[in-house]
């Protein structure tokens, strides 16, 4: 694999990570102004609403560090590139609706308003960031790699 592919996705691989656990912090700090934001959508069903704001921003949190340690690392990608899907389709219904909400992704604050279509194509980088660790990475600087290297 070409050299530079690997440091870029290596680099990715950290920046993404990096990404997701920042985006956790305001919204485990505050899950009940995240799950107003989620209201917001009007996606979700009711009862889900509570679940979905306390669970996604510990998902986000533990998927970053594993991609930025390198452990579990197919299995944090492929957590954070099926929530990235998922927040495009949400933004995405809500550019057709014509709402412009806080996208709640880095804080909680209704001041916060953001551009949808700013958000859209924010996280259509992360997701293509995603796919270039996921074609590219080649285990450099993984802990997956060292504990793979010790038992063998």
């Amino acid at each position: 694999m070409n050299r530079y592919l690997s440091i870029f996705a290596l680099i990715f691989r950290i920046a993404l990570g990096i990404t997701f656990i920042y985006a956790s912090f305001d919204k485990i700090s505050h899950p009940a102004e995240f799950a107003k934001i989620i209201h917001n959508y009007r996606i979700l069903p009711g009862y889900l609403i509570n679940i979905f704001a306390i669970a996604l921003p510990w998902i986000e949190l533990i998927s970053g560090l594993f991609l930025v340690v390198g452990f579990l690392r197919g299995g944090a990608l492929s957590i954070i590139i099926s929530l990235l899907i998922v927040f495009m389709i949400a933004i995405g219904i809500n550019i057709i609706r014509g709402v412009n909400l806080s996208c709640g992704c880095f804080t909680v604050s209704e001041m916060a308003k953001s551009n949808s279509w700013s958000t859209f194509i924010r996280d259509t980088w992360l997701f293509a960031m995603a796919l270039f660790i996921y074609f590219f990475d080649s285990s450099a600087l993984a802990l997956d790699r060292f504990i793979k290297e010790k038992t063998d």
